[in-house]
């Protein structure tokens, strides 16, 4: 008995040196930079030239985003006249009718070339909430120190801002040694088939092997982070990839009144509910972990110790990330219910019913696999599974960061935001840059403006709106980001 003591009191000694050595070995990975030359935006014409692009409706809806292209036609124009410089030094090309691709040819061919994209479409208005705007969607109002309307968050700012860099620089007599694309999308909202997937094939069709892509996706937490003080500039490295699943059960149909023990209704919802009873597991390694790894070092001491031991309290991260719908999202492939049908009357036994399950996947992880674990959990032979439609995509890749773009990207992020931690992160949803993986193993996905909960709620919603002086700093990061990448 005396001997099993020691014993224990010896591993629990081993324990509380490793735990203790791995936090205090737990380091910043946030890197020093020198302050960026970038110039500052003070003409009150560049927000004119973004309230105007607001005030064109490039809706993209389910009847495709050629049902308004006159509007489309307009953006082209307005951007050919408030941005002279660009439209007569880079090469500029309509792709998939309306989507726009620019080449800045650089002076050393065997650079390979990088590559900004943003996309020039927007979501509609659900017409009973117009009312319920501060501003109508899609005036461009400049008001209380914002710029509002429809795009202004997503993503027309990316793409004027862009282009506003890039015109500042022409002006500087900037020449640079890489070539610069830059991609603007007319269908980014509706899975971009028709721009980002046609600009993807020209650009493969020519041979060309990009340095990296940066697209929209993540952006600057203020608030958000539970633990960081700072704001958090978080980098997508990857992206989740998407698949619903049909459940299907039919049966002979009759009168209510002489029921089975279950109808289809009845078979349909056992499976349903199991499904969402038996979620996909966890994992706090992969792409989490490398957020961990950089978000970690900067919290207090408590949650340090947590991050720098994961191999230990693994358990009570799941648990504690598993609690919140948000959090939940970025370590699991998410199951999500999104429709169910069934029955026609009240008093008919119904012949069918159908459910559509959606599934977010987390990297790693792969279409197939998501297909075994829903028929493994159903079942259940009455019950049909099958892909709801070819809507899908595997998850991506994940980019690395400890690559030299990454750096060049993590160095920009902090010369234009000194006070930001920047941290690799998982995005949830589905960007255009997807469609562009086959052209580089580097794809990053990163919008330069702060946004606390209030900003978020406002994507796809109520009062879209950007502030002057996030506009203002978004130029000045893709001014230093080209500056940076073209040298």
């Amino acid at each position: 008995m005396k001997k099993t003591l020691i014993v224990f009191i010896v591993l629990f000694f081993i324990l509380l040196s490793t735990v203790a050595i791995n936090t205090l070995r737990f380091k910043s990975k946030q890197i020093q930079v020198e302050p960026a030359n970038a110039p500052s935006v003070d003409d009150a014409r560049a927000l004119e030239r973004l309230a105007q692009a607001i005030r064109f409706k490039t809706i993209s809806n389910d009847a495709g985003a050629a049902a308004n292209p006159e509007e489309f036609l307009a953006l082209h124009r307005h951007l050919q006249q408030s941005f002279p410089k660009v439209h007569s030094i880079l090469n500029r090309e309509v792709i998939g009718d309306y989507s726009l691709l620019y080449t800045w040819k650089g002076s050393d061919a065997s650079l390979p070339p990088a590559l900004i994209m943003a996309h020039i479409d927007v979501v509609p208005i659900e017409p009973s909430t117009e009312s319920q705007w501060i501003h109508p969607p899609f005036d461009g109002v400049i008001a209380d120190g914002y710029i509002w309307g429809r795009g202004t968050m997503d993503d027309k700012s990316s793409v004027l801002g862009i282009l506003e860099a890039t015109e500042m620089l022409l002006t500087n007599g900037f020449q640079p040694r890489r070539t610069l694309y830059l991609a603007f999308g007319h269908d980014e909202e509706i899975g971009g088939k028709a721009g980002a997937v046609k600009i993807a094939e020209v650009l493969a069709q020519r041979g060309v092997r990009l340095f990296y892509v940066l697209d929209e996706g993540l952006f600057i937490a203020d608030g958000v982070v539970p633990g960081v003080s700072s704001p958090v500039a978080l980098v997508g490295i990857a992206e989740k990839g998407f698949l619903s699943v049909a459940l299907t059960v039919e049966a002979e149909p009759g009168h209510s009144s002489v029921p089975p023990t279950h109808t289809a209704i009845g078979i349909l919802s056992i499976a349903v509910s199991r499904l969402e009873q038996n979620q996909l597991p966890a994992n706090v390694s992969g792409v989490p972990g490398q957020m961990f790894d950089y978000l970690g070092p900067e919290m207090g001491l408590g949650m340090k110790l947590v991050f720098a031991n994961r191999w230990l309290f693994s358990p009570l991260i799941e648990r504690q990330l598993s609690a919140s719908a948000s959090t939940n999202a970025t370590i699991r492939t998410t199951t999500a219910v999104t429709m169910i049908n069934g029955g026609i009357r009240d008093n008919v036994l119904p012949s069918r019913a159908t459910a559509i399950v959606n599934f977010r996947i987390l990297p790693g992880s792969s279409i197939e696999e998501v297909m075994a674990h829903v028929r493994r959990v159903v079942d259940d032979a009455r019950v049909k599974v099958e892909r709801y439609s070819n809507d899908l995509n595997e998850p991506s890749d994940v980019s690395n960061i400890h690559s030299e773009e990454f750096t060049l990207i993590e160095k920009t992020i902090r010369q234009a935001f000194p006070t930001a931690v920047v941290a690799p992160a998982l995005v949830v949803g589905a960007t255009d840059s997807r469609h562009y993986a086959k052209l580089t193993a580097s794809v990053y996905r990163f919008l330069p403006h702060r946004f606390n909960n209030d900003d978020i709620t406002r994507l796809h919603g109520l009062n879209e709106r950007i502030s002057i002086e996030n506009y203002r700093q978004g130029v000045r990061f893709y001014f230093s980001l080209i500056s940076n990448s073209l040298r």
